[in-house]
């Protein structure tokens, strides 16, 4: 028996393996809300100039999200000082509320696409910040904390040849 559990467990953990990742990581937000202030942070630097790369904003919410939508500012900062900023827009649930992520439980994991075809060009460090942007209609200052967040993640993974 035992052995069956570790073969089953070796099993599992080879086929969740991705050679194509590049970089995989997550914050918690902490009590589960993300306050407007609150930058998320990734420092990563990538081997592979040359390679085309999709990156990902991983989310992750519970039912305390109270929209089926969700605006993000994401930046990225480049070792040799460039920088590219985005406000972008991501549909959280369908037209019924149900959330658009994948999970079974209360827990919904959403892989959101920002960036497809991306070349690290350059050596180093590169910075990539996350800030949720939500507004209620009519709001100029926007939700002071948007609850419902538990973790913020980025991923980056590298083009198959035939994408």
């Amino acid at each position: 028996m035992r052995n069956i559990l570790g073969l089953l467990f070796v099993s599992i953990a080879l086929i969740s393996c991705n050679d194509n990742l590049v970089f995989n990581q997550y914050k918690s937000m902490p009590n589960t809300e993300w306050h407007k202030d609150s930058l998320v942070k990734f420092e990563f630097s990538p081997i592979d100039t040359i390679s085309r790369n999709n990156v990902y904003i991983n989310l992750r919410n519970n039912n305390d999200y109270a929209y089926s939508n969700l605006f993000l500012i994401v930046g990225i900062d480049f070792p040799n000082n460039y920088k590219v900023v985005d406000t972008l827009e991501y549909e959280m649930a369908d037209v019924d509320g149900k959330f658009l992520g994948e999970g079974l439980t209360d827990l919904k994991e959403n892989v959101l696409e920002f960036k497809s075809n991306v070349i690290f060009p350059t050596t180093g460090t590169y910075n990539i910040s996350i800030q949720q942007a939500m507004r209620k209609s009519g709001e100029v200052d926007g939700i002071t904390s948007l609850k419902g967040v538990t973790d913020v993640g980025i991923q980056i993974e590298k083009m198959n040849n035939n994408e």
